[in-house]
């Protein structure tokens, strides 16, 4: 077979995999994404090797549409209403998960003994959480109360501390190590973010106004898509968060654009396919090598990074006298990592590479770890806390 039948071949099975994944997940304790894992390190190198390399070459692109499409489906959440309402437990807890990830993942690490700049760096990467696998949680579940409207407006900001918290780190590492070239760094860091957030602006505020006119009150799927991808282009090459300019754009749309809101279902159509092979080539890119490697120190880090978060989502909780529902089963919910800790980590070991071998498999493993474990618990955290608010509609009607 040529290439082109090798990726039109492996397309078609492995987006019938994803069909299987979801009758699965319908039917089993586990969430469709962890399905999907498992599957996609069964047919991967390490088992059944029947991924064609034309097929992994597409990791790269497939991720970033996915995650450009994920950044915009969680701003299509950010609603004023929401914000208005619990923008202060918002705040506080998504700040404090992951400040609180850092705080414990680093302390730990230093107190057996990993040396304090790999142990900074660990930390850092520790905060970031999955907002593909949370997003896909939350429209699989069917949910819309308050709870998860609040875990993606969590997970959004989550990720924006966790990336300004990582370029800090990186900073301080650099001082550790080289002690010049720090303030370039931090203008780099700077620029990621705020540009993004600039870029995200610029185009959602006209995009509100004007998408949807065609067929009043109904933008049609190429005008949605179009978007999205065009501001995920224009952040890759203006070299600014992505994620972050997409989830800008998304949020722009959803309050300013009062003649509709259709775009955001448009995107959660096409999504799915796209998750089906970014989730099954994920897996599929697991060695086991690595994860031999770090099983001891792998395992530790992850009970601090799962102790960090719920540690410190409850206590963000507590200082913004949330209800008990989200004291109790945000951290939970907060446990998934994805993509975004993978980058970071290439980012650190592009820019130390004397802690490649310390720090990569680490991340991998738990990474691995957390995108087949944390989806059980982020679903478990979705259906007691809707059972609960169902219950008690008056109490948690925050």
């Amino acid at each position: 077979m040529n290439e082109t039948t090798d990726i039109i071949l492996s397309l078609g099975s492995i987006l019938l995999l994803g069909m299987a994944a979801d009758f699965l997940g319908k039917r089993t304790f586990l969430p469709r994404i962890t399905i999907l894992l498992i599957l996609g390190i069964l047919i991967g190198q390490e088992v059944f090797n029947l991924i064609p390399t034309s097929i992994s070459t597409l990791f790269e692109l497939v991720s970033n549409i996915t995650l450009i499409m994920v950044g915009f489906l969680i701003g299509g959440k950010l609603s004023k209403s929401l914000i208005l309402r619990s923008a202060k437990s918002i705040m506080w807890i998504s700040m404090t998960a992951a400040l609180g990830a850092i705080i414990i993942v680093g302390g730990g690490l230093l107190m057996i003994g990993i040396p304090k700049e790999i142990a900074i760096l660990l930390a850092c990467i520790s905060a970031a959480t999955a907002p593909g696998a949370t997003v896909d949680l939350v429209i699989e579940s069917g949910s819309e109360s308050s709870f998860s409207k609040k875990l993606l407006a969590i997970v959004a900001l989550d990720d924006v501390w966790g990336l300004v918290i990582f370029s800090i780190g990186l900073s301080v590492v650099a001082f550790f190590v080289q002690s010049n070239g720090t303030e370039s760094r931090i203008l780099a860091a700077l620029w990621d973010i705020i540009g993004a957030v600039l870029l995200g602006a610029f185009l959602g505020y006209p995009a509100a106004h004007l998408s949807g006119r065609l067929r009043p009150g109904r933008p049609m799927f190429a005008e949605a898509l179009g978007l999205v991808l065009f501001c995920g282009g224009l952040a890759l090459w203006l070299d600014v968060s992505f994620i972050i300019a997409s989830m800008v754009m998304g949020a722009m749309i959803r309050n300013f654009a009062e003649h509709h809101e259709y775009g955001f279902h448009e995107i959660e159509d096409i999504e799915w396919p796209f998750m089906i092979v970014f989730f099954i080539l994920a897996g599929a890119s697991l060695q086991f090598d690595a994860v031999q490697l770090v099983l001891f120190s792998g395992g530790f880090y992850i009970a601090l990074r799962a102790a960090g978060k719920i540690i410190g989502s409850y206590l963000g909780a507590l200082i913004s006298d949330s209800n008990k529902i989200t004291k109790n089963w945000m951290g939970l919910a907060l446990l998934p990592q994805a993509g975004v800790a993978i980058g970071m980590a290439l980012v650190a070991t592009n820019q130390f590479p004397q802690y490649r071998d310390n720090i990569l498999p680490i991340v991998i493993f738990s990474t691995i770890f957390f995108e087949i474990i944390g989806p059980v618990f982020t679903r478990l955290a979705l259906s007691k806390a809707d059972k609960l608010i169902e219950k008690n509609i008056d109490e948690f009607s925050e």
